[in-house]
């Protein structure tokens, strides 16, 4: 860390001080908005209190309270956690007036774990690369950011379980009053997520309350389609209360709540609706389709014309379910009555077996493996990412909006390979901070990081991510056109076609289907 350059920015409520370091100026820990404590949990984001003097901005601020995830390969460091967790950090390569294009990261963690500073995005890599300002954010989870109360308190707690999502639009409007002063531009903005972070962009662009803060979106591996209907969010919100066995309009009680009090009774409905195989349910708790901040279903919204000015780049690993599949620990025991029972869960149960089939045979083609345990990941990461991602890629396609789609088919070496081309293995290719284990190295994995951060800039800059180490992106059509991110990276069309007709015919019971 060299302190030897002028490190302080004064921005709307008071100065800042970061460090400058790796030909970068960097900032963290700044509040985006006041601490949501007291009489202010579960209420929307208010604004910061200006302050006097210089604050410090060279450490991460507390991140939102969490329980640990556990079972999978991905490690998340532990950091300290508080309430007080709305912070964001900036890494920059100037604090000049270039006007460079900005990108807004939101993070992954189905809505219940995870932080704008997890060690996989602690890297200057990306920033450096593309000379624009990479910006990273926490907001509320669980019980604190996703938990609708205003049904059962009589609206004496006016929460509809989509704050975690306002934390999201206060950082927004942070960057538009303040980014400039960071060398960015405000009219220039991308947000770009994965997981729960692709999800959170898929509600924002729903969202009367987000539109105009951001210019273009970039979806890994998530849209809205996991936003809840009211009358669900109603029941985790009464399973709550009777949990803690507290009386919905002991408003006093609940505000008291303590949050160990909180993480327990979060863990303990995770738990208690968890499926064969589980330990606990990744969350309980998503946003919430209120009518008002959500006002429909977030695709559908979308189709209707909502962001029709806003390019988008939307994909999905090849094999996302794979990593779910490791924290189950009879996942490779399971046969087709099993696999036929989950997916009843989610489909209609007379239409699994040919759904089944559909993949079996579509899988025997391609000369892929049809165990069980294999149909299972291949129909749920269709289920749960690729088929809601291209109902939004062609709903905006249909708004005549620029649109590209990708799949991310590079596969993990762990564990000699049977993660696959898993959820989230993308994200160090990203960020550049890929690792041997969980990734891969090599030539090989140097290339396909080089394409996605080049293809990820060039979007941000221009909208369109074809670039010199990628070649020519198509826009994703009536061909259904996608680039493969893989070795090496093409362009296809009507990838796994068979697979997306299936779904035309058998189709989920919680989200439509074009």
């Amino acid at each position: 860390m060299s302190d030897n350059k002028q490190t302080v920015v004064d921005i709307k409520t008071g100065k800042v001080e970061g460090y400058y370091q790796d030909n970068l100026y960097v900032f963290k820990g700044i509040p985006y908005a006041a601490p949501p404590l007291g009489d202010l949990r579960w209420m929307p984001p208010q604004p910061v209190k200006p302050w006097d003097g210089i604050r410090p901005a060279k450490e991460f601020g507390p991140i939102a309270p969490q329980n640990p995830m556990v079972g999978g390969p991905i490690v998340h460091v532990e950091q300290a956690q508080d309430e007080d967790c709305l912070f964001l950090n900036i890494w920059t390569a100037g604090l000049d007036d270039k006007k460079r294009p900005v990108m807004v990261w939101i993070h992954g963690g189905a809505f219940t774990i995870g932080s704008g500073s997890d060690p996989m995005y602690d890297n200057p890599s990306l920033a450096a690369r593309g000379d624009i300002v990479l910006v990273t954010i926490n907001y509320r989870l669980g019980m604190l950011g996703f938990l609708n109360l205003k049904e059962v308190t009589g609206g004496k707690i006016t929460a509809t379980g989509n704050e975690g999502l306002l934390d999201q639009v206060a950082a927004f409007k942070w960057v538009k009053e303040n980014i400039a002063a960071f060398g960015g531009d405000p009219a220039n903005v991308t947000v770009f997520g994965e997981s729960a972070g692709g999800m959170s962009i898929g509600c924002l662009l729903a969202m009367p309350a987000a539109k105009g803060y951001f210019h273009k979106g970039i979806l890994e591996s998530g849209v809205g389609s996991t936003a809840a209907p009211l009358e669900n969010a109603v029941t985790v919100a009464k399973n709550f209360l009777k949990t803690l066995g507290i009386d919905g309009g002991d408003v006093k009680a609940l505000r008291a709540l303590t949050v160990p009090q909180l993480l327990d009774v979060e863990m303990k409905l995770r738990t208690g609706v968890a499926g064969p195989g589980e330990a606990s349910k990744i969350t309980v708790t998503t946003p919430v389709i209120d009518g008002e901040t959500i006002p429909d279903i977030p695709t559908m919204v979308v189709r209707q014309g909502a962001v029709k000015d806003v390019p988008l780049l939307i994909g999905t690993n090849l094999e996302e379910w794979k990593l779910f599949a490791m924290m189950q620990p009879d996942i490779g025991k399971i046969d087709d009555a099993e696999v036929a029972r989950r997916l009843g869960i989610f489909i209609a149960a007379e239409n699994v077996p040919g759904l089944m089939e559909a993949y079996r045979k579509a899988r025997e083609r391609r000369g892929a493996l049809t165990s069980p345990a294999e149909l299972l990941t291949a129909i749920q990461t269709d289920l749960m990412f690729r088929m809601p991602a291209l109902q939004l890629v062609e709903a905006q396609r249909d708004n005549n909006q620029l649109t590209y789609n990708y799949l991310f088919t590079w596969k993990s070496p762990v564990m000699g390979g049977i993660m696959g081309a898993c959820h989230a293995l993308e994200i160090g290719f990203v960020f550049g901070g890929y690792d041997a284990m969980f990734c891969g190295s090599g030539p090989d994995a140097d290339k396909l990081s080089e394409c996605i951060q080049d293809a990820w800039l060039a979007f941000a800059r221009t909208g369109d991510p074809s670039c010199e180490s990628i070649g020519k992106w198509p826009v994703y059509g009536n061909n259904r056109t996608a680039m493969i991110l893989g070795k090496p990276c093409s362009v296809e069309e009507a990838l796994y076609e068979d697979e997306r007709r299936a779904w035309e015919k058998w189709k989920p019971k919680y989200y439509p289907m074009p």
